[in-house]
């Protein structure tokens, strides 16, 4: 399977992205589906997952309550809307799909190719 992730950009401190990823090649219903992102000079880091059914969620602490993950099985397509950004949270992000039926693992078998997201304090 091919992602191809879209929607990064500029934005001011506080305000929202909203971030796509398109597949290709092959359905996404039977893969749970997450996002990573990662910082300059830091490790990559998951912050949101969606089981394959789309009923289970997970987001790392830091982004709780402010990330959405969701996931639309017509479109074959994953997002993850972002509100309240702050300066740290500039970063790559990339989405990734596995075929583990868990939402906590971050062991995934396809890779998106990133998209920048800088939030300007």
């Amino acid at each position: 399977v091919q992602l191809q992730a879209f929607g990064g950009g500029l934005v001011q401190t506080g305000n929202s992205l909203r971030l796509s990823c398109v597949a290709s090649g092959r359905t996404l219903d039977d893969l749970s589906l997450g996002w990573f992102r990662q910082a300059p000079r830091k490790e990559r880091e998951m912050v949101a997952a969606i089981s394959k059914s789309g009923g289970g969620t997970w987001f790392s602490d830091s982004v709780k309550g402010r990330f959405t993950i969701t996931r639309d099985t017509a479109k074959n397509a994953v997002y993850l809307q972002m509100n309240s950004l702050k300066p740290e949270e500039t970063a790559v992000y990339y989405c990734a799909a596995t075929f583990r039926n868990t939402v906590t693992s971050t062991s995934y078998n396809f890779w998106g190719q990133g998209t920048d997201v800088t939030v300007s304090s």
